[in-house]
């Protein structure tokens, strides 16, 4: 990875990202796909508050790519000399994006400062909220988004619950709010599996598996998914991808419902599309969600979900899985769904199709890259990014 002080260039167009962390996540890894999708012909500037650049290794060879690590700092008491210094920083750009409640200062400072400095246009992205948010959203913050957002050229959400948020308590007007589901690469998902796909662990003649994807963060409540899942026969293994502070609260839990036998830990493994065909239900428990790709990675797939009804999730799903979304933050609905589905294959396999049907129909990546691609060519002023 490159690391450069300016970020300035005279022959292409130049966008400046600002995010409070670059680690490899969900928003991180979607702005991956859409910097590699857009091409050589723009030039792609990256923030990152926390000096995380983790998700730039997804970079593909040949795109124009550098890494701010000397900028002024995206978090701190907003006096106007601190607002007017972000300012300063994103003149001289094209196009400047934030992504979510950690860049939102540079929204503000765009809003105050863009004709003073004579800033290019800013389009937000919101993908939901932190713990601290996860039950009701803090007054004070509504308000600053309000006002930070007022001069924006476009805040962009991958939710109709974000989108609903945007338009009625932030009080953004409807020309502002773009909706863009996440999409993904869905005929990568339909390749059949190898048995040791996953790694260091194989798939054993007979087994059936409930799987999820997740960072092992406590707000993704894993310990209620093993709970839910101990009483499943024992033919049933739990499969728990990804890596996180949560990792030995899991154990403890299997552990004690005297069920760590059955449960399989491999840690962070990339390319879902090559192994999440393993699984025979995915399932998610946590206490908040808006609209996890990795939900449209099983869909895809063609397995049914059994998941909270937070955010999008229950539009997300197809009609026929209904019924396995459950209560947010019940154990004891959850443990009905995935039992529900672990007793009926033919449910499951039903389920899975019409699930597929729906992420071919409306969840691709190709859907999702071309609607980006209009919206930030537009507030470039440029023709199609080809």
């Amino acid at each position: 990875m490159t690391d450069t002080k300016s970020g300035r260039s005279n022959s292409l167009p130049r966008i400046l990202h600002c995010h409070s962390t670059f680690a490899a996540g969900g928003k991180e890894l979607r702005s991956v796909d859409l910097i590699n999708a857009m091409g050589p012909k723009l030039q792609h500037v990256i923030v990152a508050e926390d000096g995380d650049f983790a998700a730039g290794h997804r970079v593909a060879p040949g795109m124009k790519v550098s890494y701010l690590k000397q900028f002024p700092s995206l978090k701190g008491t907003p006096t106007p000399g601190r607002l007017l210094k972000l300012a300063k920083a994103a003149a001289g750009y094209d196009l400047v994006l934030t992504y979510n409640w950690g860049a939102v200062d540079m929204v503000m400072a765009h809003t105050l400062y863009r004709d003073a400095v004579s800033l290019p246009p800013l389009i937000h992205h919101e993908d939901g909220f932190n713990e601290d948010e996860r039950n009701r959203l803090k007054t004070r913050r509504n308000w600053y988004r309000r006002i930070a957002l007022g001069r924006s050229n476009g805040l962009v959400v991958p939710s109709e619950t974000l989108e609903q948020i945007s338009l009625e308590t932030w009080q953004q007007p409807m020309g502002r709010v773009k909706l863009i589901p996440n999409g993904i690469d869905t005929g990568a998902f339909t390749k059949k599996p190898k048995k040791d796909a996953l790694r260091g662990t194989v798939k054993r003649p007979g087994e059936k598996w409930v799987g999820t994807l997740a960072g092992l963060r406590p707000i993704k409540n894993l310990p209620r998914l093993v709970r839910a899942f101990a009483g499943l026969p024992e033919e049933w293994q739990l499969v728990i991808v990804g890596e996180g502070p949560e990792m030995e609260a899991i154990r403890e839990e299997a552990d004690r419902l005297d069920i760590g036998h059955r449960l399989l830990m491999p840690g962070f493994v990339p390319d879902p599309a090559r192994y999440i065909g393993l699984f025979d239900i995915f399932a998610l428990s946590s206490d908040s969600e808006q609209f996890p790709i990795s939900v449209v990675e099983a869909m895809a797939t063609g397995l049914p979900v059994a998941a909270p009804a937070m955010g999008d999730i229950p539009h997300m799903v197809a009609p026929e899985n209904a019924s396995a979304i459950v209560q947010p933050g019940s154990d004891a609905e959850l443990s009905r769904a995935l039992r529900m589905l672990a007793d009926d294959e033919a449910l499951r396999n039903s389920i899975g199709v019409a699930n597929r049907n729906k992420a071919q129909a409306k969840y691709t990546r190709k859907q999702m890259v071309d609607t980006y691609r209009r919206l930030y060519s537009s507030a470039m002023g440029l023709g199609p990014i080809a």
